[in-house]
């Protein structure tokens, strides 16, 4: 069974140390909350000069890690060695590593932060580092899973927010949890405890629009808002650096692809399931499916995939901005 983040920290917190850690996965977010905490508090802070060392994997080789392994620590019970970005270390030297592991330093904890994506469960630094030490692995997150993340965490910090307001900065911000939790802190700061998170104080507060943002848009799209859908491309054309082009196409591609799962899900009951949405959301879906036919759909997403072309300068000798580009292919969309 893999380990929680919280089981692994509540162990650190009981001084319950392995000899070495594995942080790995693509969810870079709690490869750093583990790995701060360790940063942070096994080492106390007066002795961190002299018993934890931090390296970056670019900077180093294995060879210099195990050799800063091995060493003992001089003033603390413990030495923490804390490699981050330990992807960068070329997979032929972790050979080294398993030796290492054969008879580890015992006054060692040795830290690998192995970020953006996971490390090969086949090879035998992973093999060794499992059966000696702790591995920790977490995938990302599905998009549909990131809003009731976000009220996961906006609780834990005292805080309430609307569902729509939880999809608004998903829907915006993706999958990033980290960039997530940058922006959700600049809130904490400003607004009392215990006070609700809306629109507008995601508005306010991380700038994103409430009115104007991609999550409106495909709303609109979806129920052939003909007004309101030009109001908000004319928006997003007039400050393209707040709405990218390269943004938008793939969220609105994302949005009919889900319309077409839906249209093709036989159990309605099932739909929310199948599409990875959240289904308070799920009625939009149904709109949009009434509203455009299988067929239409397949045009829209040929029309997206233009856009996109376009906007990389094939068929296109710079003349048109993106701006006009994303109102054409919006206008085609919704006529």
């Amino acid at each position: 069974m893999a380990i929680t983040e919280k089981q692994l920290i509540d162990d650190l917190k009981a001084h319950k140390f392995a000899p070495v850690y594995l942080l790995t996965g693509e969810e870079n977010y709690y490869i750093d909350l583990v790995s701060n905490f360790m940063e942070k508090n096994i080492v106390a802070e007066e002795m961190r000069d002299f018993d934890q060392t931090v390296v970056y994997g670019r900077d180093v080789t294995m060879t210099q890690v195990v050799s800063m392994a091995q060493r003992y620590p001089m003033m603390s019970p413990v030495q923490l060695v804390l490699v981050k970005e330990a992807q960068d270390i070329p997979l032929k030297e972790w050979e080294l590593l398993c030796a290492y592991l054969e008879h580890p330093q015992t006054t060692t904890i040795l830290v690998f932060c192995y970020r953006h994506k996971k490390m090969d469960k086949r090879s035998k630094a992973y093999k060794s580092i499992s059966s000696k030490g702790v591995v920790y692995e977490r995938a990302k997150l599905y998009d549909n899973q990131v809003p009731d993340w976000i009220a996961g965490v906006v609780a834990k910090q005292g805080y309430s927010i609307t569902q729509k307001g939880a999809v608004l900065i998903a829907e915006s911000l993706g999958n990033d949890l980290g960039k997530i939790y940058n922006e959700l802190s600049k809130v904490f700061i400003s607004l009392p405890k215990g006070e609700v998170i809306n629109e507008d104080v995601i508005e306010q507060n991380i700038g994103i629009s409430k009115d104007y943002n991609v999550f409106e848009l495909q709303s609109a799209i979806g129920r052939r808002d003909v007004v309101k859908c030009n109001r908000i491309v004319n928006h997003f054309a007039a400050n393209p650096k707040d709405n990218p082009i390269q943004l938008v196409l793939p969220t609105l591609y994302n949005y009919f692809i889900k319309v077409m799962l839906y249209h093709q899900e036989p159990d309605k009951s099932k739909a929310a399931s199948v599409m990875k949405v959240n289904p308070h959301f799920l009625m939009e879906y149904e709109t949009a499916a009434r509203n455009y036919s299988l067929g239409k759909l397949a045009s829209c997403i040929g029309y997206l995939y233009d856009a996109d072309l376009r906007s990389k300068g094939i068929r296109n000798s710079g003349t048109i901005s993106d701006g006009e580009l994303l109102k054409e292919a919006v206008f085609k969309i919704i006529h």
